[in-house]
């Protein structure tokens, strides 16, 4: 129902990303898609190229006065840090993409091979998540995330309402909702960077008013757990994702591992609790889909690992480009854009309608049903 996009070099002209499936009718301006941008450059622990690049998506098709129109939309990012020329790179990076792609495409220049799998390409997801993120809120659904560990520090408190963690979190500079704990993050963080090092970490991800229904048993690639790890293990340096409990059920007996199913009058059938993470078979349940993310430590090193020159193949030290200490806080914020990219694909796949007025209606008919 609902496909993307992206194609763009980290150092290119800039980055394209193109969203097809969109319906008519979707609200959606500029100024909306260059604050989620906004968002995925700030964190404590980035590194200067944040300074130089100013991230503006562009709306080349498909939105009309201020609203989609079903087309396919085109958006554009100029880079500002923008280099035609630069010199071959012979040393990939451990961790990287850099060896392996070269060998895949027979190159004899890694450049070739980190120019796209940067991070940077991870901007074009954003704007395009900006777009169903938009959509989803005309349905009453949203998204937060928060940093709950970096560099080993974990964080061992959080406000009990979600909109009060969105808030702390967004007024963190590590995206941590504990205070404690973000200033231990950023001590951390400041060591790493003495150190020449690196640090990873993990996120959590909440989507909020998800009715039940989304997703499916029936069939292994339309289960919604299975798309959300896909699209979340695609962002650059993730290593493991976790739904609800995640491996902590492996650990936990049966009476404490499931959601006990209750009903109200006016309300209809709800858990609770919400171990499972709001998805059940493949499928959501109506609680908040909580899903974590594990990041790994960035790949480019200041004080850099040990490497093998691609063409002379004698020992030598790793690359050293521009990039961060630790990106964990924005990891949050593209992790938001593909949650927000795989919730409206379910959506238009279980309400359809080519126009937002024929979703919102099937949508209103559904909850209606199934309270009843």
């Amino acid at each position: 129902m609902l496909r993307f996009y992206t194609a763009g070099e980290s150092h290119g002209k800039g980055l394209i990303a193109i969203l097809e499936g969109m319906p008519a009718g979707v609200p959606i301006h500029e100024e909306y898609i260059h604050v989620q941008l906004k968002r995925r450059q700030l964190g404590y622990g980035r590194g200067a190229r944040m300074n130089i690049e100013q991230d503006r998506a562009e709306i080349l098709s498909g939105v009309i006065r201020g609203e989609t129109s079903g087309a396919p939309i085109a958006l554009w990012i100029a880079n500002r840090d923008w280099r035609p020329d630069e010199p071959d790179i012979t040393r990939p990076r451990p961790g990287h993409a850099d060896l392996t792609g070269a060998l895949k495409y027979n190159f004899r220049d890694v450049r070739r091979v980190l120019e796209r799998a940067s991070a940077r390409e991870t901007a074009a997801r954003v704007a395009a998540g900006a777009v169903c993120r938009r959509f989803l809120e005309e349905l009453g659904i949203s998204i937060l995330s928060h940093v709950t560990e970096i560099g080993g520090v974990a964080a061992t408190w959080r406000p009990k309402r979600w909109e009060e963690l969105r808030e702390a979190a967004e007024a963190s500079e590590v995206r941590c909702a504990d205070p404690n704990a973000a200033r231990q993050m950023m001590a951390a963080i400041d060591v790493a960077r003495e150190r020449g090092d690196t640090l990873g970490g993990i996120v959590e991800v909440v989507a909020l008013g998800v009715p039940p229904g989304l997703g499916s048993y029936v069939h292994w690639d339309r289960k919604l757990d299975a798309r959300l790890a896909m699209a979340l293990m695609s962002i650059n340096a993730i290593k493991g994702v976790e739904i609800g409990l995640g491996f902590a059920v492996a650990r936990t007996p049966g009476s404490q591992a499931h959601d006990e199913i209750f009903w109200e009058e006016g309300v209809g059938f709800y858990r609770g609790t919400n171990r499972a993470g709001g998805i059940e078979g493949g499928m959501s349940t109506g609680e908040p889909i909580v899903v974590r993310i594990a990041m790994k430590p960035l790949s480019t090193l200041l004080q850099p690992l040990r490497s093998v020159d691609l063409i002379t193949k004698e020992p030598v030290e790793a690359v050293v480009v521009r990039s961060d200490v630790c990106a964990v806080p924005a990891a949050g914020v593209v992790a938001e854009a593909m949650v927000a990219i795989v919730l409206a694909d379910a959506v238009l796949e279980k309400f359809g309608g080519d126009h937002l007025s024929d979703i919102k209606k099937s949508y209103e008919e559904y909850r209606q049903r199934i309270k009843e």
